[in-house]
């Protein structure tokens, strides 16, 4: 029946649940409706979707449901089915199904006609959510003001086709066609009221008060709790073109049409500035704004959702996602008179804000009750427009004069946000406590507005903290376990808060109120806010809140829910609040639109009637008419007189440099931070950046679109030389080639864009850096969808730096670098955390970290500045022009305070330039900051001999004001005559700089240029140049503003948008770098002269000399100090008219005279008219000393330092008074003063750069700016962070002072969250991990502080690292023992030889000596035909060489190298086995089991052979059991296949051995096997899966390379058995079978081949050139060699970059191989190498092979280079204790000790200690020996290295074995080791010893030791004590090895 409440049912719940269920069952004849006390007390636990439950308490679940339902908000779900309408009858939305139109939009000025006790409504359709459809219904069905009274049932009418008498509303919904999913109700979709304007159009009045309203206007949706205040930059949806147009009344709603535009709603938005968007009340149209149930929400604000998350209520009842909410989120009113008001009244007319028509911007409230007018003439009589901020509960509907208001939601959402506190705690369990009460919230937002001052304006930020502090400390106890707690800063806030209720609420308030002198009022109201809101118009009219800026209106009648709202009416707080609300756009719409319309003309006429001797213009005009003829005869000499000097020979200023490109240790320590980071993505799993495949560098810049900005980075890159180091361009590089390489982000990027990513695709191997300078600028979307009609320049950066191509390909780096990276540190950040580099502080924990010459000076050391204990303030703030302004803005109320504050300074500095040329009436209408200013730019240029001036920055955002400040002060310049003394230059950033021709030659003369055509085309560029330049722009871009800079005057930045990045990069236009020679806290001392109250000429005092801080505060009295700490060094001076006209009575003429003395007599502060003239009479009366004084000045002894200081304000005035005509002075003073001052003046421009500039401020800033928090840090660091940005929660807790830059960043990854224009907007962490892009990197620094010099020389070190990464250390050490081996003018081969002759190498005797240079200090091997010098050999190793690195050279890769595992490229994926399209090749593991006799056991070994190299294997055909390995045949020739197979035997090196062969290979096909032992085989497996992997039994585990080359050599040969049986079968001979294997360390890393060129006419005539050549060519050239297989070994030299010519005059030796040799291991089946051996085995075998009569060759044409490698290897080896686990250093010594003692053993192989002690220690036992060259060691069967200064003989005990004839030798000991059966008695016999000679025999125990002894009958000749046995120091277990010691007798 669609009947609500009856009007006799009492409000008790029961009644109304009792109610609800008798309507439900006789509505439903389907259900069983629930019974009454289960709806009553088990509604909230049933039914709910955990959405629903979640955006909700519990215990307020039924009245948010009667929000929705009204009456059946208790009742089940209904399936609903409407009835079809009749045949042929309409159904379009909108109209009847008579076809009539009912929406309001289209009937609204028809005249309808309404029966009498009928009333028109507005009915809700669900598929019309921007319309109301009118319905004529019976006002006795309908509420009254109480939603009482309301008859069950309808009655009503069609407005559109007539019908009458509908008695249901379901049969009447049906015809008005609201097609209906859910039972229609009346309460439901009657929503409004229709009322006729004052026009007699029909608009929409006030909610329909269904019963409940009260309730339903508290509660909050999942669609209705985000009241979204987005601040919409530059433009924002169909408001954008209707800048200056009047709104289109036939669509009055609208922002509904964009409520589902996109995700723009999906996140509640930040509250917490006032930059947030609100209505600029011009245009302001009306909301209805639903009120949340603040007690019942404690939701978290960051998961409200809009229209598209949820439905309101009841999702069940057929609710779609597509469908608008029915809860009228966005039913934005526009009251359709206004726009016909703008019409009539075009001179109030503003830019309509964006966020106006746009959905988010409202919150939702309804207004309720009757209308409040707002009086006509509001703004006229309060000389402001109030702002109104809606508060708690309902708010009331608001008519009239709405153009003279402004209505926001700002604090309505704080309080809202506010409730959700304590949900940020239920991570620690804290879930049961209670957010803050609306009354305390009330109570703390008056106590907070008590305790502003008149001068402040209110922060949402202050009023989350204060409600913050006081929610946790009413709930300390609870929460202080889990969180420590916040320091309260708010001392009115009480410790423990009582519990406040709404009957004492209004009693409270105005308690508080009473104590702040009116300037809180509070409005008490006790039915609605509407009677309070039209007290507060009619005193407003009455003229009775002059005093007031903060009205309090309070309803607190009701039951336990309060109405608030608060109205700004201080004119200083609303101008500014209102301002704030307007986008950057729209604030330079207003202002170029009251340029435009000439509304600022007033504000023109009214300065003209301030001066009583007539207009500015007038005087100037006067001023010029009298002064032509005279103009060069005092201010044009000074400047030009320098130039001319010049000429002549005089003095000239030498102080004048531009400093060049230099790396500072900051920049490079920052790059080397960048490169770390890099270095950090390449190493790390994901294989994101492959560093290696990389061969060089390219990079392109991305600058904002400032004309200065990229001329400036095109300067630093020129200068920076980086493009001639990447060898990107040749020499002689144009400007026009450096051009490509940096990019403006304007309309033409694109086109160099597109250049750039063709070039990334087209060079892979070519690793491109994309850096995004200034990468806070333009951080806009592309696809936002409020934007269709931006220019294309507006989203940029997003189009093209997050462009798919550049997110995906893997050769590009992006590199944001900013001074304000907090935009890109939100939620959806691109850049992970650890991808941050941070500037480095300068110092840490008071040490200098990085030593700089020069202080840099940022926004923290201006603050610091601030603080008293400091000489001067260096930030400042101008009280007199705050004041003019305030006044003004009073009396031009409409007009913008950018305008008025632009057009008072230009006054003031107009004034203050006629002022110093002598119009000293012009004084009283300037500030002391400006004459100050003014003074020192004019005085500048004269006090140097060149002219050099100093630079004065005006900083106007706003263009086309600052178009109009460049023209008034261009023309007051010239008609001053001063257009030569200082130049005005016009800082637009779309175009360039243009000044003067006469100042482009001053600059080209100081800076030595002769290019005729030469312009300045940066700011850096102007330095020591005298200007004002005028700073336009709404951001800096990036600009640098060069050291000359003096004053940075802010005074006109826009102070009420308070953000932080906005304030901090106005701040960082004055970041500096001073000289830190001179200490800081004395270089700006004499600034305190210049803002001295006492002194006469306002700051001209610059140039003296620097005051002692003790002298300086002697000076001053106890008040002045306090002034000068409160930074208002004008506090008072417009004050006291009367002291300053007192005192100027005398006209100055400051121009007469330059240098120091020439000051004005303009006075700065004096407390009173007396003393100010008493100071004047009694300084007059001292003129005659004025002289002395000047002479004295410079050079003042310390004691008379403070009268000094005196005497030179005095000589001021004597000189200042001694002339009443600004150009009468006679000649003879002025040449007098000035040939003074050219000899003693010091240049302003040096003085300069040795401090900071000052800064002027706002003083709405300059309080931000200087107050901190309760944190200790700047209340400016608490701001909102970027105007794109929001927060994610108003419960934050506050930054910290102790927070580094990283904690900061995550500080806001935590609490920020981007807005729906912003660019990461839409990169949601959905589930994924992966939103962080893995190549991107963000670089923060400073302002100014040289982040463009860091990431140049990044790009240097990254370079050279790429060119590193293609570079090795290959040892590069000369041959050793050169002068040993016997010199010979026989040569056996001819030098153009490529092989040996078999009969000739057979005559070339075998050199025993060692050469290769790593067994420098080994023992040298002598044989009879050397004869030694013991002085050659001690003199060939300098002492201190022992210890020192062996010597390395870097080489380039040749495409011929060997790799490790860390080289990728495309070829070599496959050989690798890292092919990402396949997964890793299996392998497959095979035991090879072969017995060995020597070993007494069977050796078992284990192949790994992956699928890809199984076809080098034979496999038995049933059991695929390892047979062989494939071996070809000697006569086998092919160009792609390498016969030998090659071993590397390798320890402790999988990432760094050099095993990837292929390149070195050439592709071609070989047999390569890495030699592991069994406990490494896993890892190496894992790093190189495509090799075949020979592993060791594990009783080798601790075994040295010995082992690994004697079971390579005895595997080889038992396969050569094996292979020539299997191929004996085939019928080839076994001879035929290739017999050869490689030995190849795991260093080998290029080859090299010597061609000689024999062409000369002469035989012995060649020459020969070395060549990097590859493995593949070697090994075929020697495979080729004629009758190969009767070598034993062939070899090649060892790689030196002096190669021995001698060695290129013989190709083939007969020596030493190693390290890569060829190894027939037929030939050698009876030469072993010794197992047991770490060091020196292969020396040991080339002894063994040699002596079997076998032919050793080394091909000296051939050469290997060997990498040297920090790790594995023998390095691998450390000998340590047994018994402790503490690593202690044990020293060879300690090796060997007696048997059976206690003596500590150690954990290492018998065999290492061995060798390691006889090294180092091998003089005890053959102390004979020792330098004694003459009389070797000998050594039987075995080579061990027994130290530098110890020779050895070696000899063969076997038969018919190859030694050198021992005849005439006298030895000095003898060497027996593990001697075998073959040495015998007889065989020792022929030896000769000396007297006293040693032996020492080494056995495997003491048992064989003696058996030694008695078989070699060594007793016979040596004597043996029993002391001189010894073992090694390893315990039993560890098998000792055991020494005995003899002397020969």
């Amino acid at each position: 029946m669609g009947n609500s409440y009856a009007g006799q049912l009492k409000t008790t719940r029961f009644e109304e649940v009792l109610h609800n269920s008798i309507e439900a069952s006789l509505r439903s004849n389907n259900l069983v409706p629930r019974p009454i006390f289960s709806q009553l007390y088990l509604e909230a636990e049933q039914q709910l979707s955990s959405l629903e439950a979640g955006s909700r308490a519990d215990n307020e679940e039924e009245e948010e449901e009667e929000e929705e339902e009204g009456s059946e908000s208790s009742s089940p779900p209904i399936s609903y089915q409407m009835k079809p309408p009749p045949e042929g009858c309409c159904t379009t939305d909108g109209f009847c199904q008579a076809g009539k139109d009912l929406r309001l939009v289209s009937i609204s000025n028809e005249h309808i006609e309404v029966p009498s006790g009928f009333l028109l409504v507005g009915a809700k359709s669900p598929n019309l959510p921007d319309h109301l459809l009118v319905c004529a219904v019976d006002k006795r069905f309908l509420p009254d003001d109480n939603g009482r009274n309301a008859l069950l049932g309808f009655s009503g009418n069609c407005v559109g086709c007539g019908k009458k008498g509908f008695c249901y509303f379901t049969e009447f919904s049906n015809h008005i066609n609201l097609k209906l999913t859910t039972q229609p109700k009346k309460q439901k979709h009657l929503k409004y009221y229709l009322v006729r304007n004052a026009q007699g159009a029909l608009t929409k009045g006030s909610v329909i008060c269904w019963k409940g309203a009260e309730f339903r206007s508290r509660q909050s949706s999942s669609s209705t709790c985000s009241s979204t205040l987005f601040q919409l930059p530059e433009s924002s949806g169909p408001s954008g073109s209707l800048s200056n147009e009047p709104l289109p009344a036939t669509n009055p709603n609208a922002p509904a049409g964009t409520q589902q535009t996109a995700a723009a709603t999906d996140h509640i938005p930040s509250t917490a500035a006032f930059s947030s968007v609100v209505y600029n009340g011009k245009e302001s149209p009306k909301q209805q704004l639903v009120k949340n149930n603040l007690s019942g929400l404690t939701r978290p604000s960051v998961l409200g959702t809009l229209t598209n998350s949820g439905p309101p209520k009841k999702r069940h009842k057929g609710w779609s996602p597509e469908s608008p909410s029915s809860t009228e989120t966005w039913n934005l009113q526009l009251n359709p008179h206004v726009p016909n008001r703008i019409k009539n009244d075009g001179g109030s007319q503003s830019s309509l804000p964006h966020s106006a028509l746009v959905g988010p911007a409202s919150s939702p409230m309804v207004g309720s009750g009757e209308p409040v007018s707002v009086p006509d003439n509001l703004l006229k009589i309060c000389k402001a427009k109030p702002v109104i901020f809606k508060g708690h509960g309902n708010f009331p509907y608001l008519c009239g004069n709405l153009n003279d208001i402004i209505v926001s939601p700002l604090l309505y959402t704080c309080y809202r946000n506010s409730q959700s506190l304590s949900r940020a705690y239920e991570q620690y369990g804290a879930s049961t406590i209670q957010p803050i009460s609306e009354e305390m919230q009330l109570l703390l937002t008056v106590y907070y507005l008590v305790q502003l001052a008149s001068d402040q304006v209110p922060l949402i930020e202050d009023l989350e903290q204060i409600f913050m502090r006081s929610w946790r400390e009413s709930h300390l106890s609870e929460i202080r376990q889990y969180q420590q707690a916040i320091p309260q800063t708010f001392s009115q806030v009480p410790s423990q808060i009582a519990p406040v209720t709404s009957a004492q609420l209004p009693w409270l308030a105005g308690l508080a109120a009473s104590s702040c002198n009116d300037s809180v009022h509070i409005i008490e109201c006790s039915y609605s806010l509407a009677e309070g809101l039209s007290e507060m118009f009619k005193l407003l009219i009455e003229g009775k809140l002059i005093k007031t800026n903060y009205v309090v209106i309070i309803c607190a009648s009701r039951n336990r829910a309060i109405d608030s709202c608060i109205v700004i009416t201080g004119k200083y707080q609303a101008r500014v609040l209102s301002e704030s609300m307007l986008s950057p756009s729209d604030y330079q719409k207003e202002v170029n639109y009251q340029l435009v319309t000439g509304k600022v003309e007033t504000l023109g006429s009214f300065f003209s009637t301030l001066c009583p001797e007539g207009d500015i213009d007038f005087l100037l005009e006067k001023f010029y008419q009298e002064n032509q003829g005279h103009i060069s005869s005092s201010l044009s000499a000074s400047v030009n007189k320098p130039t001319m000097l010049n000429g002549t020979g005089a003095a000239v200023c030498t102080s004048y440099d531009i400093e060049r490109h230099q790396i500072r240790p900051f920049q490079l320590a920052v790059a080397q931070k960048l490169l770390s980071h890099i270095c950090s993505i390449a190493d790390s799993s994901t294989q994101n950046l492959d560093l290696g495949s990389f061969e060089k560098i390219d990079f392109l810049i991305c600058v904002p679109p400032s004309e200065v900005t990229y001329q400036q980075t095109l300067f630093h890159l020129w200068h920076s030389g980086i493009l001639l180091e990447l060898g990107l361009e040749k020499e002689h590089l144009t400007k026009q080639r450096a051009e490509q390489y940096v990019m403006k982000l304007d309309v033409e990027a694109q086109i160099k864009f597109k250049v750039f990513l063709q070039n990334s695709i087209q060079n892979p191997h070519t690793l491109f850096v994309l850096i995004h300078d200034h990468a806070h600028w333009d951080l806009m979307s592309a696809m936002h969808s409020l934007y269709p009609q931006t220019e294309l320049s507006t989203g940029l950066v997003d189009r093209l730096l997050n462009c798919r191509e550049v997110k995906e390909a893997p050769n590009i780096v992006t590199l944001h670098v900013t001074s304000f990276p907090y935009a890109l540190q939100t939620q959806h950040t691109h850049i992970s955390p650890y991808n941050e580099i941070h500037w480095p502080s300068s110092y840490s924990n008071g040490v200098d970290l990085y030593h700089e010459n020069k202080k840099y000076f940022g926004l923290s050391e201006f603050i610091e500045s601030t603080l008293s204990g400091h000489s001067i303030p260096l930030l400042r703030y101008d009280s007199s022009f705050e004041a003019m302004v305030m006044a003004l803005g009073k009396r031009f109320p409409r007009l913008h305070s950018a305008v008025i504050r632009t057009f008072v300074l230009i006054q003031h500095y107009s004034a203050a330039m006629m002022a110093v040329c002598g119009l000293s009436q012009m004084k009283n209408y300037t500030s002391v900051e400006t004459l100050e200013i003014t003074q020192n730019l004019i005085n500048s240029s004269r006090q140097c001999p060149s002219g050099h001036g100093l630079m004065v920055m005006l900083r106007i955002p706003c263009t086309p004001l600052a178009a109009v400040a460049y023209e008034r002060l261009y023309n007051v310049r010239e008609r001053l005559a001063l257009e030569d003394n200082f130049e005005i230059i016009l800082g637009n950033p779309n175009s360039g700089i243009t000044i003067g021709k006469h100042f482009v030659e001053q600059l080209k003369v100081w800076q030595k240029i002769e290019d005729v055509d030469w312009r300045p085309q940066t700011y850096l560029e102007l330095e020591g140049l005298p200007c004002i330049l005028i700073f336009s722009g709404m951001d800096p871009q990036g600009e640098s503003l060069p050291r000359s800079l003096r004053y940075c005057d802010l005074r006109l930045i826009n102070s009420s948008s308070l953000v932080r990045t906005t304030l901090e990069q106005e701040l960082g236009l004055a970041a500096y770098f001073v000289s830190s020679e001179i200490h800081t806290e004395k270089a700006v001392v004499n600034d305190v002269l210049e803002s001295d109250p006492e002194k006469l000429s306002s700051t001209d005092n610059e140039d003296e000399e620097i005051a002692t801080e003790g002298s300086t505060s002697e000076k001053r009295s106890p008040m002045k100090r306090e002034r000068s700490r409160s930074h208002d060094s004008a506090s008072s001076s417009l004050s006291s008219k009367a002291s300053i006209t007192a005192f100027c009575s005398e006209s100055s003429p400051p121009l007469i005279t330059t240098g120091d003395t020439t000051k004005s007599s303009h006075q700065v502060l004096s407390s009173s008219t007396e003393e100010t003239t008493n100071n004047y009479e009694r300084q007059k009366q001292k003129v005659d000393k004025g002289a002395q004084t000047m002479i004295s000045k410079h050079l003042p002894p310390v004691s008379e330092q403070l009268d000094t200081k005196q005497n030179i304000k005095r000589a001021q005035i004597s000189i200042t008074s001694s002339s009443s005509s600004p150009f009468s002075s006679s000649s003879s003073s002025a040449s007098t003063h000035n040939s003074f001052i050219l000899q003693t003046s010091q240049c302003s421009m040096t003085k300069t750069s040795k401090q900071p500039p000052i800064v002027f401020l706002p003083k709405l800033v300059y309080d931000v700016i200087t107050s901190t928090d309760s944190s200790g840090l700047p209340k400016s660091s608490s701001l909102l962070p970027y105007h794109s940005v929001m927060w994610a929660s108003s419960f934050r807790p506050l930054m910290s002072k102790m927070m580094t830059c990283t904690e900061q960043s995550l500080y806001y990854r935590q609490w920020t969250v981007p807005k729906p224009i912003h660019m990461d907007y839409n990169n949601r962490n959905e589930g994924r991990l992966d939103t962080f892009h893995p190549r991107r990197l963000l670089l923060s620094g400073p302002p100014q502080i040289g982040k463009t010099g860091a990431y140049l020389q990044f790009l240097s070190i990254l370079s050279r690292m790429l060119i590193r990464l293609t570079e090795v250390d290959v040892y590069d050490e000369e041959e050793i023992n050169i002068n040993i081996k016997e010199e010979s003018d026989q040569y056996y081969h001819q030098p153009g030889d490529v092989w040996p002759d078999l009969e000739t190498l057979k005559k070339i005797p075998f050199d025993y000596t060692i050469h290769d240079p790593k067994y420098e200090d080994a023992s040298l091997i002598c044989t009879k035909l050397q004869t030694i010098n013991s002085e050659d050999r001690s003199m060939s190793r300098r002492q201190e060489d022992m210890y020192t690195r062996r010597q390395t050279t870097r080489m380039r890769l040749s495409k011929y190298a060997a790799y490790n595992t860390y080289h990728h490229c495309e070829q070599c994926h496959l050989y690798m086995g890292f092919n990402p399209r396949y997964q890793l090749y299996e392998s497959t593991l095979h035991a090879f089991a072969f017995s060995y006799s020597m070993l007494g056991e069977e050796i078992q070994l284990h192949f790994i052979i992956p699928k890809s190299k199984e076809h080098h294997f034979v496999f038995s055909q049933p059991g695929r059991q390892l047979e062989s390995m494939r071996l070809p045949l000697v006569t086998d020739k092919s160009e792609d296949y390498i016969k030998s197979p090659t071993f590397t035997p390798t320890t402790g090196r999988h990432e760094h051995g050099l095993f990837n062969l292929y390149h070195a290979m050439d592709g071609a096909s070989h047999l390569h096997v890495l030699v592991v032992k069994e406990y490494e085989m896993a890892i190496y497996k894992k790093y190189w899966p495509n090799h075949i992997m020979l592993v060791l039994p594990s009783i080798f585990n601790s075994a040295g390379v010995g082992a690994a080359h004697f079971l390579i050599k005895e595997l080889s040969y038992h396969n050569l058995e094996l292979e020539r049986n299997r191929q004996e079968e085939l019928g080839i001979k076994p001879q035929d079978i290739w017999p050869f294997i490689v030995i190849s360390d795991d260093s080998c890393v290029m080859w090299n081949a010597v061609e000689v060129d024999c062409s000369g006419d002469m035989k012995s005539d060649y020459t020969w050139t070395e060549r990097n050549v590859s493995l593949k060519q070697i090994l075929q050239h020697i495979e080729a060699t004629p009758n190969v297989t009767h070598y034993a070994l062939i070899g090649m030299r060892k790689w030196a970059s002096k190669t021995n010519s001698a060695e290129i005059k013989e190709p083939f030796s007969c020596c030493h191989v190693h390290d890569f040799v060829m190894l027939n291991v037929d030939l050698t089946q009876n030469v072993q190498y010794n197992q047991n051996r770490f060091t020196c085995d292969d020396v040991d075998f080339n002894l063994r092979v040699h002596s079997a009569g076998l032919l050793i060759c080394r091909f000296n044409h051939f050469s290997v280079m060997k990498k040297q490698i920090a790790v594995g290897g023998q390095r691998s080896f450390h000998v340590k204790s047994k018994v402790s686990d503490t690593p202690v250093s044990i020293s060879p010594a300690q090796y060997i000790c007696a048997p059976d003692s206690k003596h500590t053993f150690l954990a290492a192989p018998a065999q290492l200690l061995l060798e390691k002690y006889l090294q180092y220690h091998s003089h005890r036992f053959f102390p004979l020996s020792l330098k004694n060259y003459s009389h070797p060691v000998l050594s039987v069967d075995c080579y061990l290295n027994l130290g530098p200064q110890i020779a050895v003989c070696y000899v063969s005990s076997r038969p018919h074995s190859l030694n050198i004839s021992s005849s005439g030798l006298t030895f000095s000991g003898l060497l027996l080791y593990l001697c075998d059966s073959f040495v015998v008695a007889s065989f020792l016999k022929k030896f000769h010893f000396l007297k006293g000679a040693t032996l020492c025999v080494i056995c495997q125990d003491r048992n064989s030791l003696r058996q030694t002894v008695v078989r070699l009958e060594l007793e016979d000749e040596w004597q043996f004590r029993l002391r001189d046995e010894f073992q090694t120091a390893n315990a039993k277990e560890d098998r000792p090895l055991f020494f005995l010691t003899g002397r020969h007798i």
